[in-house]
């Protein structure tokens, strides 16, 4: 499976599925299955057992969406962008915007 060009800390752009057009940052990377939490978006309810303390109830967290639902958005041209790579000179890959070709990640 190839990589899919997004990481931690990365704002993206959901383009399909219910929070379609919302933006936001990423969270979590779950590579495995190819998907990514995003900050405030696609939240569910979960149903939490209480601890020791007797905290419990039902709690809303966000849920993974599959990272093909979503796209980069470039610092510089501020809109959703496919990623590719690049080979430096010094023999350092890095991420590039494919409309400006503005290095995303050094």
């Amino acid at each position: 499976m190839q990589g899919i060009g997004l990481k931690k800390g990365d704002m993206v752009r959901v383009i399909a599925g219910k929070e379609k057009g919302k933006s936001g940052k990423i969270l979590k990377v779950v590579s495995g299955k190819n998907c990514i939490v995003v900050e405030k978006l696609n939240f569910v309810k979960r149903h939490q057992k209480p601890d020791a303390h007797g905290m419990g109830g039902i709690v809303e967290k966000e849920a993974p969406i599959d990272a093909s639902n979503a796209m980069l958005i470039c610092n510089k041209c501020a809109a959703s962008v496919r990623v590719g790579s690049k080979l430096l000179a010094e023999g350092k890959k890095v991420r590039v915007c494919r409309k400006c070709n503005e290095i995303l990640s050094a």
